[in-house]
C-alpha cells in the first residue's frame, strides 16, 4: 500500500505474535526528523468520565503507546472508551477487529476520500466499498467512517472517485443504522450539497469539524453532529471558537484523532486518547463551563450517536 495523504506507511516489522490483523500496528507515521515525537504527559484526570469520538491507534508514531497502554492510560484519566477509525480495507478490518476484543473499543470502518481515487485507478473500489459493507454488519461496528470529500489533497481528476465513495458510504450506513463519520477538508459546500440529495443517515458526524458558524449553523439544523479535536484548541482557529459559540450542545463532541492534530501545548508531538481532557478543558473555557460539565454532556451525546460500549 502507498503512503498514505497523512504521511504515513505500511509497516514491515510489525509483531507477527500479535491477534490483530496486520499486527500490533499497520503503518509508521512518516518522520521529517524536525517533529518532536517524544510522548506528552499525562493530563489531570477528567472528574467526569467521557469518550474519544475518533482514533487512529494502527498508526505508530515515536514515543505514542501502542493500542493497548493506550487504551490503558485513557482510561487512567477519565476516558471511558474510543471509537477505533479505519480508512482503507485494511485499517478497516484491524479495527473491527480491536472492536470485538476489546471492551474500551467500538469501530468504524471504510475507505478514506484521498485513498478512493487509488482503489478506483486500481479498479477495486467497489470490491473495497463491499468489505467495508460487510465490516458494517458486524455489531461493534457502529459507524462508517472516515469517508467524505477533500479537496484538499485530492485534485480535480479524483473527485469524481470521492464522489462515488462518499454516496456508497451513506448507502451503507443507512442499510446498516450505524453513524456517519465525515472528513471534510476544503468541501463544506459539497459535502453538504451530497448529504442534502442522497439523504443524510440518522447519525451524521463532521469528524475534525473544520467549519465556521454558518456550518455549525447547517449542522445544528439538521441535527449532524460536530466532533472538535485538538485544533480547537489552537489560538489560530478562530473559525472553530465561532462554530463551538453557536453550536448545538446536544450534538458536541470531542476527538483525538490520535496521532494527529495534538492539541496545545503539545502541538506536533504524538498524540493519544488519554490527551482527550486538554482538549475538554480548553472548549470548556471557551464556553465558560466547567470542564466535568462538557465532559457529561459529550458523553451523552457519544452514547446517543454511537450506542453503548457494554
Amino acid at each position: 500500500m502507498a503512503t498514505s495523504d497523512d504521511g504515513t506507511a505500511p509497516l514491515t516489522d510489525a509483531p507477527t505474535a500479535a491477534v490483530l490483523p496486520g499486527g500490533e500496528y499497520i503503518r509508521e507515521r512518516f518522520d521529517d526528523g524536525r517533529r518532536d515525537r517524544t510522548r506528552p504527559p499525562l493530563p489531570e484526570p477528567l472528574g467526569v468520565a467521557t469518550y474519544d469520538n475518533h482514533a487512529h491507534l494502527e498508526i505508530r508514531d515515536g514515543e505514542a503507546p501502542a493500542y493497548g497502554e493506550a487504551l490503558a492510560l485513557a482510561a487512567s484519566v477519565g476516558i471511558a472508551g474510543v471509537i477505533q477509525v479505519g480508512g482503507d480495507v485494511e485499517s478497516s478490518i484491524w479495527s473491527a477487529a480491536l472492536a470485538a476484543q476489546d471492551a474500551r473499543v467500538l469501530a468504524a470502518v471504510a475507505i478514506h476520500p484521498n485513498e478512493a481515487p487509488g482503489y478506483a485507478e486500481a479498479g477495486t473500489l467497489l470490491e473495497a466499498i463491499a468489505t467495508i459493507d460487510g465490516l458494517a454488519a458486524q455489531p461493534r461496528v457502529r459507524a462508517v467512517g472516515e469517508t467524505g470529500l477533500d479537496f484538499f489533497r485530492t485534485g480535480d481528476d479524483g473527485r469524481r472517485a470521492q464522489h462515488e465513495s462518499f454516496e456508497a458510504h451513506i448507502d451503507v450506513a443507512k442499510r446498516h443504522g450505524v453513524a456517519l463519520q465525515i472528513h471534510d477538508r476544503d468541501a463544506h459546500d459539497e459535502v453538504v450539497e451530497t448529504l442534502l440529495r442522497v439523504g443524510a443517515p440518522e447519525t451524521t458526524v463532521f469528524h475534525c469539524f473544520s467549519g465556521d458558524e454558518h456550518l455549525a449553523r447547517v449542522a445544528a439544523e439538521h441535527g449532524w453532529y460536530l466532533s472538535f479535536s485538538g485544533t480547537a484548541t489552537f489560538s489560530s482557529a478562530k473559525n472553530l471558537h465561532r462554530a463551538l459559540e453557536v453550536a448545538d450542545r446536544s450534538r458536541i463532541l470531542v476527538e483525538t484523532d490520535a496521532p494527529f492534530l495534538t492539541p496545545t501545548p503539545y502541538r506536533g508531538r504524538p498524540n493519544s486518547p488519554y490527551l482527550v481532557p486538554v482538549t475538554v478543558r480548553a472548549i470548556a473555557e471557551r464556553l465558560g463551563i466547567e470542564a466535568d460539565e462538557l465532559a457529561a454532556i459529550t458523553a451523552e451525546n457519544t452514547v446517543r450517536a454511537y450506542g453503548s460500549w457494554d
